[in-house]
C-alpha cells in the first residue's frame, strides 16, 4: 500500500486532480452548466488547504485501488479503462443519485456533470497507471 510507485501515483495523481478539477469544473463546467444550476452551493472563493488535502485523499484511494485492480499490467490503456469505471461509478451512478435527492442542478446539467467526471477519471487513471509502468519493476521475459 505504502510503495513507491503507489505514493508517487498518489502525489502526482493529487497534483493533476487539483489541476484537472479546476479546468473541468472551474472553466468549462462553469461555463457548461450555468443555466443547469438550480441552486448555487459553491463558495465564493475555495478552502484551497482542505482542497489539495482531498485531492491527495482520493489519489490515494484511486491509486492504491488500481494497483490492486491492473495486477501488475500498467499501461495507459489499462489506467483509462479503471479511470472510466471510477468516473461512471462518481459521475453517472453518484449523479443520478444528486439529481434525485437534491436540487443543486438539473437532469441536464448532472448529465455534463456525469461527462466532466468521466472524462476526469479517466485522465486521473491514465496518469496513475503512467506513474506504476515508470516505477514498478520490470519481470524478467
Amino acid at each position: 500500500m505504502f510503495s513507491k510507485s503507489n505514493l508517487l501515483a498518489t502525489l502526482v495523481g493529487g497534483i493533476a486532480m487539483f489541476v484537472l478539477g479546476y479546468v473541468l469544473w472551474g472553466m468549462l463546467g462553469e461555463s457548461l452548466n450555468g443555466d443547469n444550476v438550480l441552486t448555487n452551493v459553491m463558495k465564493a472563493e475555495p478552502d484551497f488547504i482542505h482542497l489539495f488535502l482531498g485531492c491527495l485523499i482520493s489519489a490515494f484511494a484511486m491509486s492504491t485501488l488500481y494497483g490492486k485492480w491492473a495486477r501488475g499490467h500498467h499501461s495507459a490503456k489499462e489506467g483509462a479503462e479503471f479511470g472510466i469505471w471510477i468516473g461512471i461509478f462518481v459521475g453517472l451512478g453518484m449523479g443520478l443519485i444528486w439529481f434525485a435527492t437534491s436540487t443543486m442542478m438539473n437532469f441536464t446539467g448532472h448529465l455534463i456533470d456525469a461527462v466532466l467526471n468521466i472524462i476526469y477519471y479517466i485522465l486521473i487513471g491514465v496518469i496513475i497507471a503512467l506513474i506504476y509502468k515508470a516505477t514498478s519493476k520490470k519481470s524478467a521475459s
